[in-house]
């Protein structure tokens, strides 16, 4: 394996952190794959979150608006996955403070819309049951879940 020099490893560091948002877990985990001992990866953290290659809050906010608009994740899902990248609780809040509210509801309420139409259930509590379920793992509440079914028109009831 090459050695680098300093100035080599934090170019490489730099461009690794300018081509997406990183987290910090993943910088140390791309340096210790490129083969930084763990002095050097902790030295090239510090020097890419002082020039603001990286920054936690930032990511929080960027990880947050793609999970809920491109892949549909509730707000628990991504907390996890936040709190999995191993970021400061107030950096994860504030990232989720980017969640609007209209927009949220109206993905939920898409989702479980698009689920009713595949769902064979005996019943109305089981049908309703297997959609909760269905949300519930693609990291939504229960309670904004049971305000949304109960909540859903005869028409898209109906078969």
């Amino acid at each position: 394996m090459k050695e680098y020099t300093e100035k080599e490893w934090r170019d490489k560091a730099e461009a690794y952190c300018s081509a997406a948002e990183r987290c910090p877990a993943e910088v140390a985990a791309k340096l210790r794959q490129w083969g930084a001992n763990e002095k050097t990866a902790a030295v090239l953290i510090a020097h890419l979150l002082k020039e603001r290659f990286l920054d936690e809050s930032r990511y929080c906010r960027a990880f947050v608006r793609d999970k809920y608009r491109f892949n549909q994740w509730g707000r628990v899902k991504i907390a996890q996955a936040l709190r999995l990248k191993q970021l400061p609780p107030a950096a994860i809040e504030e990232g989720l403070l980017e969640i609007d509210e209209d927009e949220y509801a109206d993905i939920l309420r898409s989702l479980i819309t698009r689920k009713l139409r595949s769902v064979k259930a005996a019943n109305d509590y089981d049908r309703n049951a297997k959609l909760i379920r269905y949300a519930v793992g693609k990291g939504y509440g229960i309670d904004e879940l049971i305000r949304t079914v109960k909540n859903l028109d005869a028409d898209e009831l109906v078969d």
